[in-house]
């Protein structure tokens, strides 16, 4: 949360950060427009958005699932809804924090984004769940 907080100050702003993402693309694609440049600063920077909020997402359910190696109890649905939803919470509260630095946009799209990315974390911490119970059961 803490590596969050302080992305959303004026040091992982869109400025900073396509200072440092935007000369590395022209190095790499010398031919790429500037605009095509920005793009990809652009998706790069919403999917570290949802990679971030992925791994928030994946730590929030670890500690409110305890889990324990070899863990009996079944995938819980309502665990991992309460888990979207801090997600979806810290986000909202992310970018209301955004409104208070002069070089952010609060942006509701951010949010949406950030939820997703802890949807998407908890929809794949199910699936390697599934994979992990299918393969224990096949090892018996």
């Amino acid at each position: 949360m803490c590596l969050i907080f302080t992305a959303s100050t004026g040091a992982g702003s869109f400025h900073n950060s396509s200072r440092i993402l935007g000369p590395f693309l022209d190095w790499l694609f010398p031919a790429m427009s500037q605009d095509d440049v920005s793009h990809i600063v652009f998706l790069i920077r919403k999917c570290a958005h949802m990679t971030e909020y992925a791994m928030l997402a994946f730590l929030l359910w670890r500690a409110i699932r305890k889990p324990v190696r070899n863990d009996p109890r079944p995938w819980s649905w309502r665990q991992a809804l309460v888990v979207v939803l801090l997600v979806f919470l810290y986000a909202a509260s992310d970018e209301f924090h955004q409104r208070f630095v002069p070089t952010r946009d609060p942006s509701i799209r951010d949010v949406i984004i950030d939820t997703c990315g802890g949807t998407l974390g908890m929809l794949a911490l199910w699936v390697f769940w599934k994979i992990q119970r299918y393969a224990s059961s096949n090892d018996n």
